[in-house]
């Protein structure tokens, strides 16, 4: 018996598997706001995912030059996916229903303003992965990497990271680690630095 007991102490401790060797992932800083969300909605799995109905903001803004993120559709039903500043509704979903947010819709359309901007050919499914790019001009949206060309412009004021949803709908946020590599000169959100 101490034979096989030292064989596996070796196994754990001598060989590579000991604690002080496994990796450690850095946590993410930036998550979905319970401070800035829907009365109905409900934030899990670390502020990652949003279910229940109405939106939430991440909690850091999109200050660099050329921020991106990912949204995975975890549940399809009715939600909204884009920016949005803090004067908001998040208690209204798919959002895109004020001048304060600039969505896709799992309808396949593009709304601000209680306008619909476009409307795209791809549907999105269940599974799919939306990436969000935004570079102070240009608001562009790609579904499982592949770009959707029909940028959104004229967006204004400090902006958030924006996940509505409804009747069912579960979305994951993706903050780092792509599913797909973001566009060139494009990064993860970063948080702002003061210099003082």
């Amino acid at each position: 018996m101490s034979v096989v007991f030292c064989c596996l102490k070796n196994c754990f401790d001598g060989i590579g598997l000991s604690q002080n060797n496994i990796p450690r992932r850095e946590v993410n800083p930036i998550v979905l706001d319970t401070t800035h969300m829907g009365h109905e909605v409900v934030i899990v799995k670390n502020g990652q995912r949003i279910c229940g109905s109405g939106g939430a903001l991440a909690s850091a803004p999109l200050v660099q030059s050329k921020a991106y993120f990912e949204v995975k559709i975890q549940q399809s039903s009715v939600w909204g996916v884009g920016l949005a500043t803090r004067n908001t509704d998040l208690n209204r979903s798919p959002g895109g229903h004020d001048a304060e947010s600039w969505v896709l819709c799992w309808d396949g359309v593009f709304r601000h303003n209680n306008t619909e901007l476009h409307k795209i050919q791809d549907s999105v499914q269940e599974g799919d992965i939306l990436g969000v790019s935004y570079d102070h001009i240009e608001l562009n949206f790609y579904i499982n990497g592949k770009i959707v060309d029909s940028p959104i412009t004229g967006i204004r004021g400090s902006v958030f990271p924006a996940l509505y949803i409804d009747d069912g709908a579960i979305l994951d946020i993706v903050l780092d680690n792509f599913h797909h590599t973001p566009p060139a000169g494009f990064d993860k959100i970063m948080l702002e630095q003061s210099l003082l």
